[in-house]
């Protein structure tokens, strides 16, 4: 392999990114490597500046972002690709530069689904959603290990976060029950870690909230039912300006919200939805939907005749869902309309 520095004219290059080497393949007109060459992080980006504007093509991965839009300000068109679209692009044996021969040639395919280059901000916006994501869920195992511990000395706990930390404190100072003094100071101190992680919850929280308030395209967002200051600044995390969709059914297939598909010999055979996509943002849409479909006041939205059809013929989950995937095409129109609202239409005025 030629250690040369300088780039040979290419339209279309492949990365294939590592933590410290990076290996590229230059691809000629004629779609055959043309320069293949390895660079520490420091040299890559000289390589670029050298190189003519050309497509760059690289796995969607930890630190493409970052690299990508430095590629970008470099003046060249660069492409993420979600790593499984890759691999049928990998002949025969594996190492980085066939990896990397693959990434080119799976670049210059007219039918490839890439992945939206982020913003700086959208990239902070979604560090916070998935910092607060897992403090939830270390606040829900932190409390099942409360109950656990309770329960193995015959002091039962109802569940949920709200109930529970009402009947702890209580279940502490009752010197009545069997917990040993032992496990009253130990249950104490984890269930002050709770509270001190509540707290940081509750900020994150506020943080996030922050964003939505101050951010055009989030307040419009909150105008859909179902979808709150989380869900909206999810979506502008995950999503941006929605601009990689054609239309509104992309963005509810990239969340795995539309049916899975197994149809050959002309007969069309519809799964279960496919779950496919960004999974923290299907979760946010399908609570709202959830909460939109119990609290909705169906009588002053035109939402509501649609979904008492969609009650009476199938079950509430599956409307549930219905309901979400309705919601993110919704949030493609606003997305990509500016200025767009979601208007109620109250029947009675309509």
């Amino acid at each position: 392999m030629a250690h040369c520095n300088l780039p040979r004219p290419a339209p279309v290059y492949g990365i294939d990114i590592g933590k410290n080497l990076f290996h590229v393949v230059g691809l000629s007109c004629d779609c055959t490597p043309d320069q293949k060459v390895r660079f520490r992080r420091d040299t890559l980006l000289q390589f670029f500046a050298r190189a003519q504007p050309s497509i760059v093509g690289m796995e969607s991965c930890a630190g493409s972002q970052w690299l990508a839009r430095k590629i970008q300000a470099l003046g060249h068109k660069v492409r993420l690709i979600p790593a499984q679209f890759v691999k049928p692009y990998v002949k025969s044996n594996k190492n980085d530069i066939i990896d990397a021969e693959a990434i080119a040639e799976a670049t210059t395919r007219p039918t490839m689904r890439f992945v939206a280059v982020k913003e700086e901000d959208q990239v902070d916006l979604q560090a916070l959603h998935r910092i607060r994501d897992q403090m939830v869920g270390a606040r829900t195992r932190l409390i099942n290990q409360m109950r656990a511990f309770c329960l193995e000395y015959g002091v039962p706990l109802r569940q949920g976060a709200g109930i529970f930390k009402l009947e702890l404190p209580r279940a502490l100072n009752d010197e009545g029950n069997d917990l040993s003094p032992v496990m009253r100071r130990l249950v104490g101190d984890l269930f002050a870690d709770l509270r001190r992680l509540e707290e940081r919850i509750r900020e994150v929280t506020q943080e996030i909230e922050a964003v939505a308030d101050r951010e055009d395209v989030t307040r419009r967002l909150m105008t859909i039912p179902g979808i709150g200051a989380l869900g909206a600044t999810a979506v502008l995390a995950a999503v941006g300006d929605g601009l990689q969709f054609r239309k509104a059914r992309d963005l509810a297939a990239w969340l795995g919200l539309v049916p899975r598909q197994y149809s050959t010999g002309g007969k069309q055979t519809l799964l279960g939805v496919s779950k496919r996509g960004n999974r923290y943002v299907r979760k946010l849409l399908v609570h709202g939907a959830r909460s939109c479909f119990r609290h909705l006041d169906r009588t002053r939205d035109r939402l509501g005749s649609w979904l008492d059809g969609l009650q009476a013929r199938m079950h509430p989950n599956k409307a549930v869902v219905a309901l979400a995937a309705k919601m993110a095409r919704i949030v493609w129109v606003v997305l990509n309309k500016p200025g767009a609202l979601y208007e109620r239409r109250d029947p009675a005025f309509a």
